[in-house]
């Protein structure tokens, strides 16, 4: 097996590395206070090409893999995942989706604004009454002949004032259930979109997280994405790409504090000598790198399937699973190291503390991830793929 990173890969790394530590870092602690959406630093990703990573360059995208993107998202979620959940959602939820299941024109029309950052997207399925359970939506779509009627409220949306335009999953015929959902391209200008007050979040407070209230809106029937009542099919796939996207948010949430904790146990003294050389936090630094680099292969192994074409759900909600586990977990150990200074904003970790909780929420909460691997598991279909695997068909 190779473990090494190509060239491209690691230019990728020391490219986000560089743009986290040097223009994301400074101003973090502030706008992470006042809730101030990132704008400038948004514009900087799009100019160095995250938020369309995964996009053929035929419509305006870097086409890298699955790999480089997961490389990218762990350094920029090591300083602001108010930054990274954005390019989260917009690279594996919204390109990821409209391009694998988009018609020609709907590319054509919104992959090219959405890879270059003039355009930012948002992913709505969470509902009031329908967050861990997608199949209950409230959110209606009438068909009216030659267009659909929407109506509904959707919540939690990332990037909800920001965002352009929204992908949209709504209900058009209750009585199929789960197999009478759509998934719809909304522009957020449209009459009957509005916007409700940013939310007031423990961590990623910078982020733009809305409800997004529809009313009437008309959207034409060309903007249904695949055959009717694929919605729900489409939410799902999605999602188990999204979810590579969290894990490695969560793996940089942990690996960022994990640095932060190490640096200052070897400036801090105490008893006489550095507090790294004593045995109760040497301990604690060794199980974070541990625990951290197991996490870390199981995101890297999630993305390698996806770029090999093969079937990743398993392991995009095992790699999820164990990675925000293990940032919330080490996130803590990071306080503890730094003792009261990382009780204050000013050494960065307890806002990583703060972030990490919502790694075990969104893109399908820790009890989900443990509901899709134990079903695996019960239906024997758990396997590593060392020289071969079921391919993965879309």
């Amino acid at each position: 097996m190779i473990f090494s990173l190509n060239e491209e890969q690691l230019a990728v790394k020391e490219a986000a590395r560089e743009f986290a530590q040097n223009e994301l870092k400074p101003g973090v602690i502030e706008r992470d206070r006042d809730m101030i959406f990132p704008e400038k630093q948004v514009k900087q990703m799009a100019e160095l090409g995250f938020l369309g990573m995964m996009v053929s360059p035929e419509y305006g995208g870097s086409g890298m893999d699955s790999l480089s993107y997961v490389l990218a998202m762990e350094e920029i979620s090591k300083i602001d995942n108010s930054c990274s959940v954005l390019m989260s959602v917009n690279n594996s939820l919204v390109c990821w989706g409209l391009e694998t299941y988009g018609t020609e024109e709907q590319k054509k029309k919104y992959l090219p604004r959405l890879a270059t950052g003039e355009w930012i997207g948002s992913f709505c399925l969470s509902e009031p009454e329908a967050g861990s359970d997608a199949t209950s939506q409230r959110t209606t779509a009438i068909d009216m002949g030659d267009h659909y009627l929407l109506n509904g409220t959707k919540n939690w949306i990332t990037n909800g004032n920001s965002s352009s335009l929204h992908l949209v999953i709504a209900q058009t015929d209750v009585e199929k259930g789960h197999k009478g959902i759509n998934a719809f391209i909304v522009e957020a200008d449209w009459d009957g979109v509005e916007i409700g007050a940013k939310e007031d979040k423990l961590g990623i407070r910078s982020s733009d997280t809305h409800t997004i209230m529809y009313s009437d809106v008309k959207v034409p029937k060309e903007n249904r994405i695949g055959e009717d009542g694929f919605g729900f099919k489409f939410a799902m796939k999605t999602l188990s790409g999204g979810r590579i996207g969290i894990a490695a948010q969560a793996l940089g949430i942990a690996a960022g504090a994990y640095e932060l904790a190490l640096a200052y146990s070897k400036e801090r003294e105490a008893f006489g000598k550095q507090i790294s050389r004593h045995q109760a936090i040497a301990f604690k630094l060794a199980d974070m790198a541990t625990e951290i680099e197991a996490a870390r292969l199981l995101v890297y192994r999630a993305a390698w399937l996806k770029d090999n074409n093969m079937d990743y759900a398993t392991a995009s909600s095992m790699a999820k699973l164990f990675a925000s586990e293990v940032a919330m977990k080490h996130t803590v150990e990071a306080v503890q190291i730094h003792g009261g200074y990382g009780f204050v904003k000013e050494y960065h970790v307890e806002r990583l503390m703060r972030d990490a909780k919502i790694t075990q929420i969104y893109e399908g909460t820790s009890e989900v991830q443990r509901i899709v691997i134990s079903r695996s598991v019960l239906k024997g279909q758990l396997y590593i793929p060392v020289l071969g695997g079921e391919k993965l068909e879309v």
